[in-house]
């Protein structure tokens, strides 16, 4: 079965049931959709254009400073409110909104990595979310993600819980961070962490699986297995996706249910093959790029620059 055949999709952006739905095709047939980071209009169509030229789904997301830098970095984004931040993720979500439709593919909007300190973004979009679902039946966003990793466990699983369950009657879906992501995003640097810290357990997994379910089935896991953001060196980053399935028999042990956990592969960027390979089949419905797009994105800048140098020096 074609994504196209999953009930409800479409070109544009999709959410609620029909975006669930994706995942779970892309979960059945071993491929991820693949995640963004955007933070102009430019990297925006970008993305879209690709999506277009393969026929495949995309996900664009907005992490807190892209999105700051989205609405313009001269406007202030005083910390405990993060106005700014907010109102570059809403007007991305809405130019997504508009253009989607026109490359014929379907989209997912999504925000990355919320930490604590980040909340009033998180709750500024939930409230975004809110006013589009009662004006037209569906939230802004597809899905949005939580990143408590830095937290004690119970705390990020009880805040995860309070804010899945804000979320659950509007359908729209929750990523959570359990165990942490190595490199810095966003202002949190897990640069010099533990080793150890870089691997989730099966038993972190399923807690997180056992306080979430009840509230609604429409959430994924960034589970840790030695990934790090940013583009590292072979040797440096020990991957390890096996895991990942090590976390799907433990809870199918306790569920009875087939591979009943849905996860998020972070840090994709320089990954290999046989490891991307590895987190398909055990699970991962979505796949974070981010440096590989920058680079490529400032590349071309430069590479245009220096075969039109002559030119554009002489204007």
């Amino acid at each position: 079965m074609s994504f196209w055949d999953v009930p409800g999709i479409k070109a544009g952006v999709v959410t609620g049931d029909a975006a669930w739905a994706l995942l779970q095709h892309a979960k059945t047939n071993g491929y991820a959709i693949p995640a963004f980071n955007c933070t102009s209009s430019s990297t925006i169509n970008s993305v879209l254009e690709a999506g277009a030229k393969l026929n495949r789904p995309v996900m664009i997301q907005f992490s807190e400073g892209g999105a700051a830098f989205m609405a313009g970095k001269s406007l202030p984004n005083d910390k405990g409110k993060l106005q700014a931040s907010i109102l570059g993720a809403v007007a991305g979500a809405h130019l997504v909104r508009a253009v989607a439709p026109a490359y014929g593919i379907p989209v997912l909007v999504h925000s990355d990595h919320c930490a604590k300190k980040l909340l009033p973004w998180f709750d500024g979009m939930l409230e975004a979310d809110e006013a589009f679902f009662k004006a037209h039946g569906e939230p802004l966003f597809s899905s949005h993600m939580l990143d408590l990793s830095e937290e004690p466990d119970e705390e990020n699983i009880e805040i995860c819980k309070k804010y899945l369950t804000r979320m659950a009657p509007m359908k729209c879906i929750l990523e959570m961070e359990i165990g942490i992501t190595g490199g810095v995003e966003d202002g949190v640097d897990n640069s010099g962490a533990a080793k150890e810290k870089l691997y989730s357990t099966p038993e972190d997994v399923f807690a997180v699986y056992e306080g979430l379910s009840p509230i609604s089935p429409m959430f994924t896991i960034a589970a840790a297995f030695g990934n790090v953001h940013g583009v590292y060196k072979a040797g440096n980053v020990v991957l390890k996706p096996e895991l990942l399935q090590e976390m799907q028999d433990y809870a199918k042990s306790k569920t009875g249910k087939d591979r009943p956990l849905n996860f998020v592969f972070h840090g994709g960027s320089g990954s290999e093959k046989h490891h991307i390979a590895t987190a398909l089949a055990a699970g991962v419905v979505k796949m974070n790029v981010d440096t590989d797009t920058q680079w490529a994105y400032w590349e071309g800048l430069l590479k245009f620059y220096k075969a039109k140098e002559g030119y554009l020096q002489g204007q």
